[in-house]
């Protein structure tokens, strides 16, 4: 997805490459550290009194807004989709989508935020998995290899957590096991999403996609969270609406777009390495605001989630340059 701009920068004088090199990795990791403040945003959204499945559909449903003012003033083409989009970008990513929310809010609580942040972090590798039978794409010993890294590290983490901050059991939490649970359904949800980005982002561009998603999810929400008598609640304080425009203006609209603009100029790889910051921002956050410490062997299991994820995109990019340039030899041959 990467590839022009990387050839873009590579033709530039070495000054100016250097430049937009630079710039992709600062948006990497910009957008790894917004999407690292969503599980202390949720957190404070808790103390609020905010229930666990409000957080999800309120943020999710300020990023749609300002997605919509977006494609009103400069992208009205994201209005328009054809009904193979709306079936599988919007219906089965919105259901995505809402799975992931409601999940995810459920793994924060539960187990806190470092923890919730590793168990997403399995999601890499339910896609290196899935990509074989339903891609064609090989299951290659540096993605056994990444596999095995991040599970121990999620593991160590998980059980190197003391979760003070999160709503507790006896409170009307989650409690632990349902937070691990609702932390795998989230992983689950977000390597669907990416399994379904590989089939549709080359049809529709990544915005579209995003945008079609996060609509769908929030429809879904709208219709499945009354239906379950969990009717959403709007923040009833000045506090929790400024936690809820962060949550949907930075850690989902603003995170994406930095994103978006990191590949244009890096390839995706490294631009995925950089992003995996967003564990460790989570956590400090998590530790500075709430109190939620790791154990010296959780925080080692979280640099191990980290470098696993991170070393597979590195070794993924290796592999994939080392192919490229023996094709080149082969047609100057």
């Amino acid at each position: 997805m990467a590839d022009p701009a990387s050839t873009a920068a590579h033709s530039a004088s070495p000054g100016a490459a250097r430049s937009v090199v630079l710039a992709g990795f600062a948006f990497a990791l910009a957008a790894g550290t917004l999407w690292g403040t969503t599980g202390p945003l949720s957190t404070a959204l808790y103390a609020e009194g905010a229930r666990l499945t409000d957080v999800g559909f309120w943020r999710v449903l300020v990023a749609v807004v300002g997605f919509v003012l977006y494609a009103a003033l400069a992208r009205r083409d994201l209005f328009r989709a054809d009904r193979l989009a709306l079936i599988l970008v919007m219906g089965v990513g919105g259901v995505l989508v809402a799975i992931f929310e409601v999940g995810f809010q459920y793994a924060i609580a539960g187990v806190g935020v470092a923890s919730a942040v590793a168990l997403l972090y399995t999601a890499p590798i339910m896609v290196a998995v899935l990509a074989r039978p339903l891609l064609g794409e090989a299951l290659t010993p540096a993605r056994v290899l990444m596999a095995i890294v991040v599970m121990i590290g999620v593991a160590m983490t998980v059980n190197g957590a003391h979760v003070e901050g999160t709503i507790d059991a006896a409170a009307g939490g989650p409690g632990r096991v349902a937070g691990i649970a609702g932390g795998m359904l989230a992983a689950s949800s977000f390597a669907g999403t990416t399994l379904l980005a590989r089939w549709s982002v080359p049809r529709y561009g990544s915005v579209k996609v995003l945008f079609l998603e996060l609509t769908g999810g929030v429809l879904v929400l709208a219709l499945f969270l009354p239906a379950s008598g969990h009717i959403p609640q709007p923040p009833d304080s000045a506090a929790g609406w400024l936690y809820v425009a962060a949550l949907g203006a930075g850690a989902v609209l603003a995170a994406n777009f930095f994103f978006f603009a990191a590949v244009k100029r890096i390839d995706a790889a490294p631009t995925a390495v950089a992003a995996s910051i967003e564990p460790v921002v989570g956590a400090l956050l998590a530790l500075l605001l709430f109190g939620q410490r790791l154990t010296a062997w959780g925080w080692f299991g979280l640099v191990l989630v980290v470098g696993g994820v991170a070393g597979g995109y590195a070794l993924e990019a290796w592999r994939a340059e080392a192919i490229r340039r023996a094709r080149a030899r082969m047609r100057q041959a």
